[in-house]
């Protein structure tokens, strides 16, 4: 494994999906929950503190709530990236409004970049990944093998 630059990892057909949205995002993601919960109840989903909770109160779907962002729910979801337990995340930010967790938020969109999890983070994005082909089909993404790439710079540093 040490010798082979990237990693496949397999999604499966139902998806383990990460809902996150912001105070001032929060109406747009349960109304986009909503509309297309005829989709969703046939995935895993979960979401941070209040997110998931007026997801699964309004739609009635299924919700596995973390704690909020600020709590630490950003970093739940994160860890959960990094054990292979999400496959792609739909996090709706406010650009307009500054966060007290900013340094929250980056690290778990940076995580999600790292693991080659697909993101989006406006509805225009969570349509198009919602009604893509790989939503009812397996899909396999190659994540950068970075034990290899660390055993490839401390090689070059002898």
């Amino acid at each position: 494994m040490l010798e082979e630059s990237y990693v496949t990892f397999e999604i499966g057909k139902a998806k383990h999906i990460a809902l996150v949205a912001h105070d001032g995002k929060k109406k747009e993601l349960v109304d986009w929950c909503d509309k297309n919960k005829d989709v969703l109840k046939s995935h895993f989903l979960c979401g941070t503190g209040t997110t998931a909770r007026l997801i699964s109160e309004r739609t009635g779907l299924p919700v596995k709530g973390y704690n909020s962002g600020p709590l630490g729910g950003d970093q739940q979801i994160g860890a959960k990236i990094v054990e292979g337990q999400i496959d792609f995340m739909i996090f709706l930010w406010d650009p307009l409004e500054a966060q007290p967790h900013d340094p929250d938020v980056k690290a778990l969109l940076r995580i999600a970049v790292v693991y080659d999890i697909p993101i989006a983070n406006n509805l225009a994005t969570a349509d198009f990944m919602l009604n893509s082909k790989y939503m009812t089909e397996v899909y396999s993404r190659k994540v950068e093998n970075f034990n290899k790439t660390i055993q490839d710079r401390v090689e070059k540093m002898k």
